[in-house]
């Protein structure tokens, strides 16, 4: 059990990255949240016959939500919204690969906030590779004004709105791992993996309701064209629950920070999906940003 979290993560990180390269195509078609919506609403259902399924084979009783529960799968539920409503902002901003990258810096605040809110302790090699892996990503992030636009250069860079929203994007996501972490660990059962389907049922249930409701409100016809674009939402959907799934099991049974790093693998996939895909041009200092995420990976699971 103390390592299953890693092909679990691994998992969910290439699901999350496949989940994204379909929400930019949707992009074009939806608005960010409508786009954002479709990994709910398609995911939602799927996510609560998975609960009665696991249940079922387990033979264990359903747990009730306590007031703890709710506070912490309500924080998570609105940050997740947030961050991907953002994510996908900066999309429209950024080319495919660089976007993600930003939304990456969520592993150090991640690492403060789960110090912070759940007590979850770091080894100092284990923040040495968190480092590491992030400032691979960092690497990776900053081309040249040149290559990708002015908002690409360093300087000013951060003022920039895909820089902006790229890093809130980050904070979002950091905050909605930590709190889905704070929600399994609330839920009264013993089975790791029966606790985190219980969460992603709950927190794909109440993020379906709330998005729906803004978008029913704010943004007349967005639902229509989600469900008129089923095939390509479909996907996105079903993808967004396996890897949720994945996200919350291996957050459940390890720290989130340390998930979140192995996580990062996500931008390999990422980009190799914007290099064969999309057919976006590679450049040194992608290559260069992804060798020191993967050194970064190797160190966190490889301790002395």
């Amino acid at each position: 059990m103390e390592w299953i979290w890693i092909p679990i993560t691994l998992a969910g990180a290439f699901l999350q990255a496949f989940r994204t390269a379909l929400q930019k195509f949707l992009k074009g078609r939806l608005s960010t949240n409508g786009a954002t919506f479709t990994r709910f609403v398609y995911g939602a259902p799927l996510a609560v016959l998975y609960l009665f399924a696991l249940r079922h084979h387990l033979g264990a009783e359903m747990p009730s939500p306590t007031p703890v529960f709710l506070a912490w799968v309500v924080t998570g539920g609105l940050s997740q919204i947030l961050g991907t409503s953002m994510l996908l902002h900066v999309l429209g901003l950024r080319n495919f690969s660089i976007g993600v990258a930003y939304s990456k810096t969520e592993t150090i605040q991640a690492a403060v906030f789960g110090l912070v809110f759940l007590g979850d302790p770091l080894s100092p090699w284990g923040l040495g590779a968190i480092l590491l892996a992030t400032f691979g990503v960092v690497v990776f992030s900053f081309q040249g004004g040149a290559a990708s636009g002015a908002a690409a250069a360093p300087a000013g860079g951060w003022r920039a709105n895909a820089v902006l929203f790229g890093i809130l994007s980050g904070s979002f996501f950091s905050i909605s791992a930590v709190a889905y972490r704070g929600a399994a660990l609330a839920v009264p059962v013993d089975n790791l993996f029966l606790a985190a389907a219980y969460a992603v049922a709950w927190a794909s249930c109440l993020q379906t309701l709330m998005l729906g409701a803004y978008l029913r409100l704010r943004e007349p016809g967005q639902i229509t064209r989600v469900f008129r674009n089923w095939r390509i939402a479909a996907l996105a959907g079903v993808t967004s629950m396996v890897g949720s799934v994945c996200w919350f099991t291996a957050m459940t049974i390890q720290t989130v920070a340390y998930v979140r790093t192995l996580g990062m693998v996500e931008l390999i996939f990422t980009f190799l999906f914007s290099v064969f895909w999309f057919r976006e041009r590679a450049r040194a200092r992608e290559i260069v940003g992804v060798l020191l995420l993967v050194a970064g990976i190797v160190m966190l699971l490889n301790p002395p």
